[in-house]
């Protein structure tokens, strides 16, 4: 069993949804994301995206962007982000997806870049604009390194490509709640149900996790009642850029607040549901 699907497996345990968060990597430094990522395993989630700072993020909201510009004027790199993860796997026991566009991981070809997540600590790794039907070549390289592979499918994707992100992920299947970019929203989709529901079919046995606009905690704990994991991305990073030299302290708050809504708990009125 891997760390991510022993992830899913003690969340389950425990009644709840796991949580998933989510750091650009070195912003605003190496040191400081390594903080953040022990602060986390102290707020008790279950998985980490170690997400690649890159300079075209366009599936990215404003928040998640200006982390990027941050980490790349910090010099942050491919090597760095492998460093941090070797930091951050010796001193937690979370598990660890490398998140990253495709091209900054062809730049050291993709089974080298395998090779060197592998031993770096990673468990897992998901390409953000490497859709299903051009992973042939990559996902068996990755897998052959002992690496998950996540893919993510969306409201938009029709049952072939929803079939086949399944198909090649591994770890779990990642559902993105809404077209469009990341960040934080008081609202969950309304089809929300209608796209989990045709992503479990897809996937079957395979874990489900949502994302993209998940941002407190009444919000978590309905996505929490749909699917397998929660994804938080947006939100933490927003904390940390807010508070400043408290960071550390405000992004284990929000962790701690939004890992206790995962709990499969009943959920109060007003939805938060989009109308």
């Amino acid at each position: 069993m891997t760390r991510i699907a022993a992830a899913f497996e003690k969340a389950r345990g425990e009644g709840r949804a796991a949580f998933i968060a989510y750091l650009t990597a070195g912003d605003p430094s190496e040191d400081t994301t390594v903080a953040l990522a022990r602060a986390l395993d102290r707020a008790g989630a279950d998985v980490l995206e170690l997400g690649v700072p890159f300079s075209d993020p366009i599936a990215d909201g404003p928040v998640l962007q200006r982390s990027a510009e941050r980490a790349l004027e910090a010099g942050t790199t491919l090597s760095g982000v492998f460093e941090m993860a070797r930091k951050i796997r010796e001193e937690t026991s979370l598990a660890l997806v490398l998140f990253s566009y495709l091209n900054p991981l062809l730049r050291k070809g993709m089974a080298g870049t395998g090779r060197e997540a592998a031993a770096a600590g990673f468990d897992g790794v998901l390409v953000t604009d490497l859709p299903p039907e051009e992973a042939t070549d990559y996902q068996p390289v990755l897998r052959a390194g002992g690496l998950d592979t996540v893919f993510l499918v969306s409201p938009t994707s029709p049952p072939a490509r929803m079939k086949a992100a399944a198909r090649l992920s591994s770890g779990f299947l990642y559902v993105v709640s809404r077209p469009g970019t990341t960040g934080a929203r008081p609202r969950l989709p309304r089809d929300l149900p209608e796209t989990v529901g045709r992503a479990r079919r897809a996937a079957r046995d395979l874990p489900i996790a949502v994302g993209f606009g998940i941002s407190t905690p009444e919000t978590a704990r309905r996505a929490a009642r749909l699917a397998d994991g929660v994804v938080v991305g947006s939100a933490l990073v927003r904390a940390s850029e807010e508070f400043g030299e408290g960071r550390v302290e405000a992004v284990e708050r929000l962790a701690r607040s939004l890992r206790e809504s995962c709990r499969l708990a009943p959920i109060s009125q007003p939805s938060t549901l989009d109308s």
